[in-house]
């Protein structure tokens, strides 16, 4: 019994630590990544307005081949919208709030049934008449005490792969 309230006592002190650390840590976030690819900026910006052309370059939808998608309206226009179910990356929405045409689209990205929209955009900007830089962020919100995740889990890779993934896509 003895050794059954030692553990208690230890894992009731190792949870108090973890909410402690919890709540110093930052509870919004930021991260994203630029890349250059070899392709017109017009032809990149096609591309990726399109919210159903980013299940061939993002980290997420890759991490679930079973993901359940749903779309309603017309892609790459100003109100679209994705929505998804999935066990292994979480369920979500994903809405093109607002598009300046061939520079940038802004969307808002809705994680597990939250209603605090996290702001998101990619940008185009031509580098020259055949090479396109493109700009992908992301800045949010992380509830107490998920927010602890954040020194676990880097965002910022999972935008740097993705990206060197749209760039293999349209240099092909």
């Amino acid at each position: 019994m003895k050794i059954l309230k030692t553990i208690l006592k230890i894992l009731v002190g190792l949870l108090a630590i973890i909410l402690v650390v919890a709540a110093i840590l930052p509870k919004e976030f930021h991260a994203g990544s630029k890349i250059e690819i070899n392709r017109p900026s017009q032809e990149v910006f096609d591309y990726v307005k399109l919210l159903k052309n980013q299940a061939f370059y993002d980290n997420w939808s890759r991490q679930d081949p079973q993901i359940e998608k749903h779309y309603e309206g017309e892609d790459g226009t100003e109100g679209f919208t994705y929505t998804w179910k999935s066990k292994k990356v979480g369920d979500g929405k994903q809405v093109i709030r607002h598009i300046v045409e061939g520079k940038r689209i802004d969307m808002d990205i809705y994680f597990n049934g939250s209603t605090d929209a996290n702001k998101t955009f990619i940008a185009v900007h031509p580098v020259d008449s055949t090479h396109t830089q493109v700009q992908w962020e992301i800045d949010g919100k992380i509830p107490y005490p998920f927010n602890i995740m954040s020194l676990f889990y880097d965002m910022n890779k999972d935008f740097v792969e993705g990206l060197e993934r749209l760039k293999g896509i349209l240099e092909k």
